[in-house]
């Protein structure tokens, strides 16, 4: 029988920093197909990665000759990324409240599977619409709504505990108001489902072969 340990978000995170990178995972490979290719960087554009975690996100930003910063609530997860991306400014902070930058210091920025663990939704995204300028765009990926109301949750294992990090079971429609409602507009939802490709990458994606698995919503700063 399996032990579980229930956990705040922050403190999961922390506690999973080591071996996040090493962790299968089906909704991660699909962000990383999908998500940034929808973002678009460009040669010299100031992006955001709100949430950036260990930085999986900001090598390709990097790679497209855009100029990254990242910004995460767990000191974890930073101390990874700041080790693979020594040159960047990686900052501590509270996606649901004020973030640590000035108004319009952005082209663009991207908020990459966390939504699960925002309990205010409408926060970030006030947030983001602040520091992304007029003309910029946000691109906000996440688990599927079915995993969140399926009861699925980010978990891992770790000297023989399941730590399970929870999930708000926003829906697809929250996820389009709370973009709407902080100004963002010519909002594009996208679905992605879980393929052989993936399931090769995560054979424990099995299950899920054929269903959606990400969802991502790329939105403008009018």
């Amino acid at each position: 029988m399996t032990n579980i340990i229930q956990v705040s978000a922050q403190a999961g995170y922390d506690l999973w920093s080591e071996t996040y990178d090493e962790t299968p995972n089906p909704v991660v490979a699909l962000d990383a197909r999908h998500t940034i290719a929808l973002l678009a960087p460009q040669t010299g554009e100031r992006i955001l990665d709100a949430g950036c975690g260990t930085g999986r996100n900001l090598q390709a930003l990097l790679d497209a000759g855009a100029l990254p910063t990242g910004m995460d609530f767990s000191a974890g997860m930073l101390a990874v990324a700041r080790r693979k991306f020594p040159q960047l400014n990686l900052q501590q902070g509270d996606l649901q409240a004020r973030f640590p930058f000035a108004d319009a210091a952005f082209d663009a920025a991207l908020c990459a599977l966390i939504g699960e663990h925002l309990g205010d939704l409408a926060a970030v995204c006030r947030e983001v619409f602040r520091v992304v300028r007029t003309g910029g765009r946000f691109v906000f990926s996440v688990y599927h709504p079915w995993l969140a109301e399926a009861g699925k949750e980010a978990n891992f294992y770790k000297d023989g505990w399941n730590y399970r990090l929870g999930a708000y079971p926003h829906t697809a429609a929250d996820y389009v108001a709370a973009l709407s409602g902080a100004g963002f507009v010519n909002l594009l939802s996208h679905e992605f489902i879980c393929d052989e490709t993936i399931v090769a990458a995560a054979p424990n994606a099995q299950k899920y072969l054929g269903r959606p698995l990400l969802l991502v919503i790329r939105a403008d700063r009018p």
